[in-house]
């Protein structure tokens, strides 16, 4: 029996072996041709809203949005754009089939009612009812350039003066509040921002605008994870005070950039004698002035506030994904964890992290165990972030150049709304946001019937089955608006001017969505206060 047993597997074998290739190259046929339509379709998309919406004095207001050089202005245009567009009757009037307005206007009175007759325990119970991420679909607008519903407005203001009435009333004991907050801030949740991967740095320089635009808005969230390049990025703003960003994020930044600095003829012969283009030892010199020196999670955390979380995978692919920070790495050298979160076949070999003893010693963490890119499994770890750190609304700005070619909202996003039919319409038309949908999810199925049947062979000892499968959005995603000449520079260094336009593209696609964001940070810092 063994043997009939064994003789069964082996024609199996047989029957893959046979079948494997000719299958892989027609699945992969599929996918090149529904890709090719994909972007015709996506194309028609842009001309036919170039041709019809964004023409006249709709377009000249647009390109007004577009040119502005700080928050300020833009939100002064997109202000305009929302009165030329008829937007702001959208945000006088409560009903809409987005949200739940008659329970929003209830709670809204309720809290206002009940504060203003000093009935503690009566705010209490309702701010207990209220305070969930996303209560009655009050995160879900997005039929304007800037701001939301008065409703939404009115109710959020509602809802911040609630929580300092309740922080500062002598109404509640001390172990009232503390029980309350701690609730709150586990209903709640927290809100996170996750940079991803972006093909080593030549993409992942528009995460320094989107840093900058957020630290400009006093809006940096106090958890911020990155992997491969976006880990650089995040190390930078975990290690640095608010004021010291201020100071760094500016284009002169780009002579600190040199991870690319190697001509043709050393890079080609390290790569022919190491299967690696850059040296790892090379690039821990040059991480070490983003991460101040040798500095450990513990350390950054201390020093500004913030929580640093950097995704990695052990070079043995059976293992899972780590996510290190301050709660399960404490002692671990940020700039090791940088180097093994970059280390993508071909790129960098695999590294081993190092950890700092209390004597100050550097050893090897875990047992010198060897680690690389994280992106190449999770490039956003949404559900370690929120094991560890109750995150429910992480912020993603995605340059993986990859996957944000596929980001498309038929629908409108924050900040985007689509522009005709009074941000209610489909971007181009129904058919052609349905083709777009359609497609993606085909292009998906096919690398999943990919995966699942293990079709593709291991390059350069990797599994790649996973880089277009995971989950590479958030509850807000930014992406940049790129050009074709980053894809040639997809492995160069920046000079000041090319990270001067990046700064600009990485501000000017993230304020459409700071108001919502801020709207959220409120009752996250009123909670936080709380809490002190």
């Amino acid at each position: 029996r063994r043997k009939g047993h064994g003789g069964h597997e082996k024609r199996q074998e047989w029957l893959f072996l046979l079948v494997r290739w000719p299958l892989l190259f027609f699945i992969f046929l599929f996918i090149m041709c529904e890709f090719g339509l994909y972007v015709i379709i996506r194309q028609l998309v842009n001309a036919k809203e170039w041709l019809l919406a964004w023409r006249g004095r709709k377009g000249q207001l647009r390109k007004r949005l577009r040119a502005a050089t700080t928050y300020q202005e833009w939100k002064d245009a997109a202000e305009v754009l929302d009165g030329y567009l008829d937007f702001n009757e959208w945000k006088r009037v409560d009903e809409d089939p987005y949200y739940d307005w008659r329970l929003v206007r209830k709670v809204k009175r309720s809290l206002k009612t009940l504060r203003e007759r000093n009935d503690a325990r009566g705010v209490l119970g309702v701010l207990e009812t209220c305070m969930r991420s996303n209560f009655a679909g009050v995160e879900s607008a997005r039929s304007t350039f800037y701001g939301t519903k008065d409703l939404l407005e009115s109710y959020i203001l509602e809802q911040e003066k609630a929580l300092g009435y309740i922080r500062e009333t002598h109404l509640l004991s001390t172990d009232e509040k503390r029980r309350f907050f701690k609730s709150a801030n586990t209903n709640l949740g927290l809100t996170a921002l996750c940079l991803s991967g972006g093909a080593t740095f030549g993409y992942c320089q528009y995460h320094f605008g989107v840093a900058k635009a957020f630290l400009d808005a006093e809006l940096l969230p106090r958890v911020i994870a990155g992997t491969s390049a976006g880990g650089l990025v995040a190390a930078l703003i975990c290690t640095r005070t608010d004021i010291e960003l201020s100071r760094l994020l500016v284009p002169e930044l780009a002579n600190k950039i040199s991870a690319c600095e190697d001509p043709f003829q050393i890079w080609f012969k390290r790569f022919w004698v190491t299967g690696a283009r850059f040296d790892s030892l090379a690039w821990a010199k040059k991480a070490c002035w983003f991460t101040r020196g040798s500095m450990t999670f513990r350390e950054a955390y201390v020093r500004t506030g913030r929580v640093l979380n950097i995704s990695v995978i052990p070079a043995d692919r059976h293992s899972p994904t780590k996510l290190l920070n301050y709660f399960t790495a404490p002692d671990t050298i940020i700039w090791s964890a940088l180097l093994a979160s970059a280390a993508v076949p071909g790129i960098i070999n695999p590294v081993v992290l190092m950890q700092k003893l209390k004597d100050g010693r550097i050893v090897p963490w875990n047992w010198g165990s060897k680690f690389k890119d994280g992106s190449l499994r999770v490039d956003i770890p949404v559900q370690s972030l929120n094991l560890y750190f109750n995150v429910t609304h992480p912020v993603v700005s995605q340059s993986n150049p990859h996957v944000h070619l596929f980001f498309f909202a038929p629908r409108g996003s924050a900040g985007k709304p689509v522009a005709h039919r009074k941000g209610k319409g489909w971007r181009g038309n129904f058919l052609l946001s349905a083709a777009e949908q359609w497609l993606k999810l085909e292009l998906t199925k096919n690398f999943k019937l990919i995966r699942d049947l293990e079709l593709l062979p291991q390059l350069l000892g990797q599994d790649w089955s996973s880089v277009f499968l995971q989950r590479f959005d958030g509850t807000v995603t930014i992406w940049p608006r790129t050009r074709f000449m980053d894809w040639i520079r997809i492995l160069s260094d920046p000079d000041p001017q090319e990270l001067a336009r990046m700064l600009h593209v990485g501000q000017i696609v993230t304020w459409p969505k700071l108001h919502m964001i801020e709207n959220r940070l409120r009752l996250e810092r009123q909670i936080f206060l709380g809490r002190q």
